[in-house]
């Protein structure tokens, strides 16, 4: 086996379990509100949001098209990028879901890409205007616009139904969170695994088994994805799904149903464009702005900066995982250079979840009321908070591990 076929297949494979990561890192985006709200089961909402997350996976491939050739010079990019690239999103990923912090896993990724791409060719490998236009101004915007339309949404079911009796509400918006979920789920898979699509499609194009013309990946690659994606999102990323549902509001079905609805409106839009959005941030704007919506409810201001911070230091985080994990296999070089990179990045993962298991989070405690930690009502004592943590300058008694 040749230096670079061994690349191109431990690119191929790092892909792959970024993508699981994505899947159960951002499984909250589709199922918080609906878990939150009694709607769905936790164990029934993983399980449907995993379903439609692979279906969604083969309705679109702009996305992935967005990431193969907008985002960096493709003749300037190799495979030891990519690697660099898929590290430093991995381990943001894992790091955030430890903390518990929706972070942006699209984010994750192209900054540890473009990261990557920078210490390998320096800033004229990356295209600037592809960064701005396709990712950052249509986060942006659809940030805000999912905010405002949830709020909108929101003020309107409840002055529509303000004669009717809160129990008979609660129930019928119950059946429809089903229904808003399952779209939701839908829109995700069509957006997030295109993520992971562009990235092998792009080592492939770097490989030469897959030329800059083609318009879309080979379809093994889609199935794949598809798999990865759907497979992490099965096992429920738990810890980031009790943030989104129980720390930024306390959400009733109507806010539940109207905060997926304009998510999944925004993020079906974006994906039939190309805009590789976060959908974790979409979904926040949602949240908040179902919060912000209802007479009266109460949005937990604390919690919404600990996320803004997070979302502000991703890109440049990332960044810097990804360009340090390149040096060092592009210094020691050779197959010995690509097996220190995986060292280093399965130790780091096995450090992560072993750190989880100390406040295990899972399906039977993600409903518990929220306090000030995040561990509070999981029967576990909640740790003594330092004043600065290491989490990119979060204070530590907003950020519990």
């Amino acid at each position: 086996m040749t230096l670079e076929l061994f690349l191109l297949i431990t690119v191929v494979i790092t892909a792959l379990a970024f993508d699981f990561t994505n899947g159960f890192h951002d499984t909250g985006n589709a199922v918080a509100t609906g878990i939150a709200s009694g709607a769905l089961k936790p164990k029934t909402a993983v399980t449907l949001c995993a379903t439609l997350n692979l279906i969604g996976a083969f309705l679109s491939t702009q996305v992935a098209a967005t990431i193969a050739k907008d985002l960096v010079v493709t003749h300037l990019v190799t495979l030891e990028v990519m690697f660099g690239g898929l590290v430093g999103g991995i381990v943001w990923n894992l790091l955030t879901w430890l903390l518990g912090i929706p972070s942006s896993s699209s984010h994750a990724l192209i900054g540890g890409v473009v990261g990557a791409m920078i210490a390998a060719a320096g800033g004229s490998g990356v295209r600037w205007d592809g960064v701005v236009s396709k990712v950052l101004v249509p986060t942006v915007v659809a940030v805000l616009a999912a905010t405002l339309v949830a709020t909108v949404g929101t003020r309107l079911v409840y002055r529509l139904t303000r004669d009717v009796p809160a129990r008979r509400t609660r129930r019928e918006f119950r059946h429809g969170q089903v229904f808003s979920a399952a779209l939701m789920s839908l829109a995700h898979g069509t957006n997030d695994a295109q993520k992971t699509m562009g990235v092998i499609f792009l080592a492939l194009i770097s490989y030469g088994a897959a030329r800059k013309t083609d318009v879309m990946p080979p379809l093994w690659v889609i199935v794949c994805c598809a798999l990865a994606m759907a497979a992490g999102t099965y096992f429920g990323g738990w810890r980031v799904i009790r943030t989104l549902g129980k720390g930024l509001v306390d959400i009733e079905p109507p806010q539940g149903m109207a905060a997926e609805s304009s998510s999944a409106a925004i993020i079906l839009l974006s994906s039939h464009f190309g805009y590789s959005l976060s959908t974790t941030q979409v979904v926040t704007g949602s949240v908040m702005g179902s919060g912000l919506g209802k007479p009266g409810a109460d949005v937990r201001w604390t919690v919404a900066r600990r996320m803004a911070t997070a979302w502000l230091i991703t890109l440049p985080m990332a960044g810097a995982i990804g360009a340090l994990t390149y040096r060092l296999v592009h210094t020691i070089g050779g197959y010995p250079g690509t097996i220190a990179g995986l060292v280093v990045l399965v130790g780091a993962a096995t450090l992560i979840w072993v750190q989880s298991r100390k406040v295990p989070v899972d399906h039977t405690n993600v409903t518990a009321d929220w306090g000030k930690h995040m561990t509070d009502g999981l029967d576990v004592v909640a740790p003594q908070p330092v004043p600065h943590s290491s989490a990119g300058g979060l204070d530590a008694e907003e950020v519990d591990v």
